[in-house]
């Protein structure tokens, strides 16, 4: 079945309505859809080079309210939220997380996996479900997840512009191991930036 989708979505990217079908994969992969938009950023990019920015715009803004959508279900669908944990492997990880929350610390600790969640190859879809879930502040989770979704969008949809195929090798070969260092520098810089100030 993933196989099939992400062909599907390769397909798509190739389509006249390749933005519009870009909006809609965005929108659905922030709540329970399992392909991540970039299958369609990377070739759309290499083939409409001059779209580079609109693309990323499209991408970050339809993910981020996929994702308040994935914080709707949250909140309000309890068993449909933990069909969809489930089906991630992630039921056990978050179920018992409100409690985390109470301390400063827990509220931190949440602050960076929800970015992490946006900029890594983690499920982010999980993690806008779980913010509503366990009730975590709706402004805050929208800013974190347009800083997240958007720097994730823009290093994908400038290099793409920027790289071409070489890029689309590279992203294969180990683009999330590089999303995961780069996602977990940023993380360690905000600690250290929070420190400093604290």
């Amino acid at each position: 079945m993933f196989n099939t989708l992400y062909k599907k979505c390769l397909n798509l990217a190739a389509h006249k309505s390749s933005k519009r079908y870009l909006a809609i994969v965005s929108f659905l992969e922030s709540s329970f859809f399992p392909i991540p938009p970039d299958v369609m950023i990377i070739p759309m990019v290499i083939s409409k080079k001059k779209d580079f920015f609109k693309i990323f715009i499209i991408a970050t803004f339809f993910s981020v309210l996929g994702g308040m959508l994935g914080y709707f279900i949250g909140t309000f669908f309890f068993d449909l939220s933990l069909q969809i944990m489930t089906f991630y492997g992630y039921e056990n990880k978050v179920i018992n997380l409100k409690n985390d929350l109470i301390n400063s610390n827990g509220f931190y600790a949440w602050l960076s996996v929800l970015f992490l969640a946006g900029f890594t190859p983690l499920p982010y879809k999980v993690f806008t479900i779980a913010s509503g879930l366990i009730g975590f502040n709706i402004t805050i989770f929208i800013i974190v997840s347009l800083i997240s979704r958007g720097l994730r969008f823009f290093i994908v949809s400038y290099l793409s512009y920027k790289f071409g195929d070489l890029f689309t090798q590279l992203m294969n070969k180990h683009g999330s191991k590089w999303f995961t260092i780069i996602g977990i520098l940023v993380v360690i810089i905000g600690v250290i930036i929070y420190l400093i100030l604290k």
